[in-house]
């Protein structure tokens, strides 16, 4: 397995500290999940994992060796990151999109290998797409171009995926769909991955190890029980949180929240009670 860590990271935008003397060890072969509040560095992380920002100072560490020290198809072997609004050129077909993700594995003009076509055809019947294969990139839905950009990760063959809010902008019905799916990719080939999630009880319900952050800094990590919390909740969004525990899952989930001293808050949380 590839192994991803950081030591004493910052990162900054101009002169602006996003992060500062971030230790992030990921754990290997898991589902990690990434919260907090809008601007709290979560997305600026995952794009230096990637070597994708620049940091300030301290080292990402990916098998053991500094990134920054890293070729870029050295990278690309291990590593495969999904951005949040990905954008394909116009006129690309599914399987000519999903080709892309061979260019790590590439030598001289790039030219597609049996094996190359092999692994296209194995990530779009993973991801379900095997039969969208000549259509046009935008002829799909949401749910459907998502896949294909999962697919075209996949097709890298890294054990490593990172994916930035991969369900940005699609129904409660897709959401589950692109989880589920990456929860099998997990499950069934012991892939790494890490996602920044905003819906906290899909990051609770998907995640093996949880992440909160907040201005740049971690505030809790670990199992989903010990993260999904009414004061981690509290310190990390500043709200009042009722958390109980999945009859489906045992996962925790959020039940109900409110702004922190809201007196609506008060009352939800008596009728909660109140309710058993």
């Amino acid at each position: 397995m590839v192994s991803l860590a950081t030591n004493e990271l910052s990162i900054s935008y101009g002169e602006v500290d996003i992060v500062k003397d971030l230790n992030l060890s990921i754990p290997e072969g898991k589902i990690t999940t990434m919260i907090g509040p809008n601007g709290c560095g979560k997305s600026t992380i995952l794009k230096a994992l990637a070597r994708l920002h620049p940091s300030k100072s301290g080292v990402v560490y990916l098998d053991g060796k500094a990134i920054h020290k890293e070729s870029t198809k050295a990278i690309a072997k291990k590593m495969a990151i999904l951005p949040q609004t990905p954008e394909a050129p116009n006129g690309l077909t599914v399987t000519e999109l999903v080709s892309y993700g061979r260019f790590p594995h590439q030598k001289g003009f790039g030219k597609l290998t049996d094996k190359d076509r092999q692994v296209v055809r194995w990530a779009l019947q993973e991801t379900g797409m095997l039969e969208f294969q000549e259509r046009p990139i935008e002829a799909l839905s949401g749910g459907q171009r998502q896949r294909i950009w999962i697919a075209m990760a996949l097709a890298q063959e890294t054990e490593l995926l990172l994916l930035d809010e991969p369900t940005t902008y699609l129904d409660l019905a897709h959401q589950l769909e692109i989880l589920q799916l990456l929860e099998k990719l997990n499950r069934e080939q012991g892939r790494t991955i890490v996602m920044v999630i905003h819906d906290l009880n899909h990051a609770a319900r998907f995640a093996h190890h949880m992440v909160a952050l907040n201005k740049g800094t971690i505030m809790k990590e670990g199992q989903p029980e010990v993260v999904m919390t009414s004061v981690v909740l509290q310190r990390v969004f500043n709200i009042d949180a009722e958390i109980i525990t999945d009859p489906r899952t045992n996962k925790p989930i959020c039940l109900t929240y409110d702004l922190l001293g809201n007196e609506a808050g008060q009352k939800s949380r008596e009728l909660v009670h109140a309710l058993g």
